[in-house]
């Protein structure tokens, strides 16, 4: 029986140790995430461990509703210790869930801590944990720091002012570079009712009426700008499919004025104007040099109840079983035969797609940059053991997996860094079977070169940092 979790996990071959030995102390690029810059500026202490694990954490809150807690100490009112004592009963149900791993990476990496968090031992942990948090490096610029990041991508609309970026490029003792990434999420969906209040907010930032798609498109091109004086390098788009379906100006016009009216939209002109308003923004994109991410595949705010409230992003989400390839195809070709085909990162959140994304890659890749259209990282309900070794190995199937730009934190906690040590051990693992198996030959430049620029070189490259 192994030791649980120890400087081997999930490690089963020497070949594997020593590719992981190489490239676990490469820093981190943090090119996709939810961090807040407002927290990152302001750099307030936590008051306990239950602030840092649990505030904000969908992930954990839908492992606790699966054991029935009481949603007082999820999301509730419950004290702080409470709702950490709740967390520790789910853990033995956790069996499996990479909530069980991340957990106690989280708590070796950070606290010191090796004993498994549960009912027995919660106490003891909730006190040192604590301490330690007391005693200070436990700042969100701390953490960032004693985490090896040296750039972080934050998600920002265009109608934010970018105040907190600008307060954080100015401390010059942080290290870590933190720059925006582009989400014009509220800019597509102009069939919800955040629609038109976001395009109020859009207009008090850029500080003039938006009476008409084509002010529409230009004050977006506007922010694209002041966005790049910032620093961004990346563009971030999530959609359950996405459509092409094309429409001239006039056309768009209408549909505009609907959406602002607050009038019903058909799903035929919701897509025209979806289809139209992103290939105006990846054009841009592509002006600039930027990446385009897209994130497909999710089915949101299943619960109405519980959207009502808690709002979005609570736990109420799920994966969508759209078809994808068509529209994706014909969306990408429509900007590859203008010449306007942006670097692009594709994922998907239903695993049944590996092979429909890891195939479309080829389709549109040139010399513009290696591996041009990329297959992100096992995203979101897929950032799991089975999940990370699918989607690698069907890109290393399919395309090009020493080319791979790697892992994402996709995360709105200081404390889920532990998430790259995690896919850096299962990419060793699984590119040290391949060698031990007689699929590839023992190359130890070669590997721990190509395992180093997975987990941080292609990234950093691909997005020019």
């Amino acid at each position: 029986m192994k030791k649980f979790m120890d400087e081997d996990f999930l490690l089963s071959t020497e070949t594997a140790k020593t590719l992981y030995n190489a490239c676990k102390d490469v820093p981190i690029f943090d090119w996709h995430c939810h961090l807040s810059p407002k927290e990152i500026y302001e750099n307030n202490p936590p008051k306990n461990i239950t602030q840092l694990w649990l505030g904000g954490d969908h992930y954990k809150w839908r492992g606790m509703r699966s054991c029935g807690i009481e949603e007082k100490y999820i999301t509730g009112n419950a004290s702080d210790y409470e709702k950490f004592m709740k967390w520790s009963e789910v853990m033995q149900y956790c069996i499996g869930n990479p909530l069980y791993h991340w957990t106690h990476l989280e708590l070796q990496r950070y606290f010191g801590i090796t004993t498994p968090l549960s009912p027995k031992t919660a106490d003891a942990i909730w006190q040192e944990a604590n301490e330690k948090i007391a005693a200070g490096g436990f700042r969100p610029k701390e953490l960032i720091e004693r985490s090896n990041v040296v750039c972080v991508c934050t998600t920002d609309d265009p109608a934010d002012t970018l105040e907190y970026h600008k307060l954080i490029a100015e401390d010059k003792n942080f290290k870590c570079r933190v720059v925006p990434a582009f989400r014009p999420e509220k800019a597509m969906n102009i069939e919800l009712p955040t629609f038109r209040p976001w395009l109020a907010s859009l207009e008090k930032t850029a500080g003039e009426s938006i009476d008409s798609y084509a002010k529409l498109k230009a004050v977006l091109r506007d922010r694209i700008a002041f966005f790049k004086e910032m620093g961004c390098c990346a563009t971030d788009h999530s959609l359950s499919y996405v459509p092409c379906v094309r429409a001239g100006e006039d056309e768009l016009e209408e549909i505009f004025r609907k959406g602002k009216a607050g009038e019903e939209l058909t799903a035929l002109e919701v897509d025209k104007y979806r289809t139209e308003i992103f290939r105006f923004l990846a054009k841009e994109y592509y002006k600039n040099g930027w990446a385009m991410e897209i994130h497909i595949g999710a089915l949101r705010n299943n619960n109405t109840l519980m959207y009502r409230k808690l709002g979005a992003d609570t736990g109420y989400d799920s994966i969508n079983d759209c078809e994808i390839a068509a529209g994706l195809s014909r969306f990408l070709d429509s900007l590859a035969e203008e010449e306007s085909l942006p670097k692009t990162i594709l994922f998907t959140l239903n695993p049944k797609d590996n092979y429909v994304l890891g195939t479309m890659l080829g389709n549109f890749q040139n010399e513009d940059a290696p591996s041009k259209i990329q297959f992100g990282s096992a995203w979101w309900f897929n950032d799991n053991l089975d999940g990370m070794r699918q989607q690698m190995k069907a890109l290393g199937n399919l395309g090009m997996l020493g080319k791979f730009v790697g892992m994402v934190t996709d995360s709105r906690s200081f404390l889920s860094y532990p998430r790259h040590e995690y896919f850096r051990r299962i990419l060793c693992e699984l590119v040290g079977n391949m060698v031990e198996n007689g699929e590839y030959p023992w190359d130890e430049e070669v590997l721990t070169q190509m395992v180093k620029d997975i987990s941080y070189y292609n990234a950093k490259n691909y997005f020019g940092i």
